[in-house]
């Protein structure tokens, strides 16, 4: 009796194995349009790269003081919560 739980086991999972082997996904035509308009947008400018000119921004002192109170922002932790311990118990 056990000999025939194995044999359909095995039987089972084999033709699982081979269900999950014989499938493939089907795309649609929009496959990989995101992918292509993502690479399209980081291209756009090719000559990008060439231009000297800086970018309009913060003056050099606020962007220091605003980029070392980000950095600050990650050295300080947050304090440890307490976990809320409820007793069953009753006793007095």
């Amino acid at each position: 009796m056990v000999i025939g739980y194995k044999r359909m086991a095995c039987a089972a999972l084999s033709g699982m194995l081979l269900y999950g082997c014989g499938t493939t996904p089907r795309f649609n035509e929009n496959f990989g349009t995101s992918v292509r308009a993502n690479v399209a947008a980081q291209v756009l400018d090719p000559a990008a790269v060439a231009n000297t000119n800086p970018a309009a921004g913060m003056e050099g002192s606020t962007a220091i003081i605003a980029q070392g109170r980000y950095q600050d922002s990650f050295k300080a932790t947050e304090p440890p919560i307490r976990p809320l311990i409820i007793n069953g118990a009753g006793g007095k």
